[in-house]
């Protein structure tokens, strides 16, 4: 406050006397009457009252980090007012907290008395207590690491994450590459980006960790069949569709069969098959080869699967039980029945579960869907284990039918065999009627007709 011409601070305040001290640390006693008498007095600044404690916040806090809080509050408030919170009224403060001692004195008091009780503190630790509770009160006391919220990703930059984001969003549908790779496609976003272009990467140890941290769980540099399903998949809890009659539920899908065909203009290629099953009954309704798959195959493999399939000349032969595996003396009047059967049972489809591929999602698929009244599901990308059943019918035409043929190539590069376009190779309309009989009856030991095993080396 200015008062007699100078700038004094009050040092302590009672109902009888305030007690200032000037610029050069003389202390004196004025009584208020004479103090608001002056016509120079004036308030020039005021630390206030200290703030009330945030409850809210202070209810956060462990038990013993408030009560740590609280008995700190205790000595910085003698420190400051001479006397203790709690202690009683009429009682005079210590000679060493004297509002007539300066701030800085009564701090080293503090901290002396507090060592010789047990407890090592410094006049600075004092002075810092001090100073942040005068500006937070209690709050300011507390330990707050028991509660502090650090950054998700430490002190990266916000622009360094997102633009990593985006890099690794950018490799769900790639192939797989390193992170490496994705750490330079990190800087490359940044540069692209006017208002990131001044944006320093942390270093590079950092930058790997912050891909760690980002990318578990997307198989971003593992498997990308496993990628693609996680980033396509069903965000929320899904289920396979119950199915209880024949048709209710169908699933359609091709894929390349590891044989190698003699096609219809003389060169070897492989073929795909598209198949179509039944959920509820496992039938397979229909099965075409085509060198590729195209819109119109899943059109005929549609129509295959409304229309009946006749006994063809030499399958009652080839499905007569006395060539069963099974016990056929028992079942030899069958083979009389089955000379006229139809050889796989009619079944028309009221809703088809398909993957996003293009022949499945064509406007001729979907429009001979529409003129049968048949409902289309998609799955969801990259997610083949919603459609398990047509999947694993795919499979095992590789493992019971496909590896007896000739030309039998693997599914991959480590199993293929060498000269395999030397061998006597199946003529696609060959192949199509052989698969086709093999679906009818595929318990039936046919082995013996094919060409691959009545070779001399078999």
């Amino acid at each position: 406050m200015r008062f007699d011409g100078q700038i004094r601070v009050v040092l302590a305040v009672s109902g009888r006397s305030i007690t200032l001290s000037d610029m050069c640390g003389e202390s004196r006693v004025v009584p208020p009457a004479l103090l608001f008498a002056d016509d120079g007095f004036v308030v020039v600044d005021s630390s206030g009252r200290m703030p009330l404690p945030p409850v809210s916040l202070l209810e956060t806090l462990p038990q013993p980090v408030l009560e740590k809080a609280l008995w700190w509050e205790g000595h910085i408030l003698e420190v400051l007012h001479g006397l203790p919170p709690d202690a009683p009224q009429d009682t005079e403060a210590k000679p060493e907290y004297s509002p007539t001692r300066s701030l800085t004195a009564r701090e080293g008091a503090k901290a002396s008395e507090l060592t010789v009780g047990g407890y090592k503190v410094s006049a600075s630790t004092v002075g810092k207590k001090r100073r942040r509770y005068e500006r937070s009160g209690v709050l300011g006391l507390a330990d707050h690491r028991p509660v502090r919220k650090t950054p998700k990703y430490g002190t990266v930059d916000d622009a360094v994450v997102a633009a990593m984001r985006q890099a690794i969003s950018e490799a769900v549908d790639a192939s797989t590459r390193t992170g490496t790779f994705l750490l330079w496609r990190t800087g490359e976003i940044l540069k692209s980006n006017d208002e990131d272009r001044g944006t320093q990467p942390p270093s590079r140890a950092t930058l790997y960790r912050l891909l760690d941290k980002l990318a578990s769980g997307t198989h971003t540099t593992g498997s990308a069949v496993t990628r693609r399903s996680r980033a396509h998949g069903a965000k929320a809890p899904f289920g396979e569709l119950p199915a209880f009659a024949p048709g209710e539920v169908m699933q359609i899908d091709s894929t390349p069969l590891d044989v190698l065909v003699r096609l219809d203009d003389g060169v070897t290629g492989k073929v795909e098959l598209t198949g179509m099953i039944d959920v509820a009954t496992r039938t397979v309704t229909a099965a075409v080869l085509r060198p590729t798959t195209k819109s119109v195959d899943a059109s005929v493999l549609l129509a295959r699967t409304v229309t009946p399939e006749v006994m063809r000349p030499g399958w009652i032969d080839a499905l007569r039980m006395s060539r069963s595996v099974l016990p056929h003396r028992r079942l030899l009047s069958i083979d009389e029945r089955l000379e006229h059967a139809a050889a796989r049972p009619v079944i028309v489809p009221e809703m088809i579960v398909c993957d996003h591929g293009k022949a499945f999602i064509s406007r001729n698929f979907l429009a001979s869907c529409r003129f049968l009244e048949i409902d289309i599901q998609p799955a969801h990308k990259g997610s083949p284990f919603e459609k398990g059943h047509i999947e694993k019918m795919l499979n095992s035409v590789g493992t019971l039918f496909t590896q007896f043929l000739s030309g039998f190539t693997g599914h991959n590069t480590d199993r293929r065999g060498r000269n395999l376009d030397k061998q006597p190779l199946w003529p696609l309309l060959e192949l199509q009627e052989l698969l086709d009989e093999w679906l009818v009856d595929p318990f039936t030991d046919r082995r013996s007709s094919i060409p691959a095993l009545n070779c001399d080396d078999s």
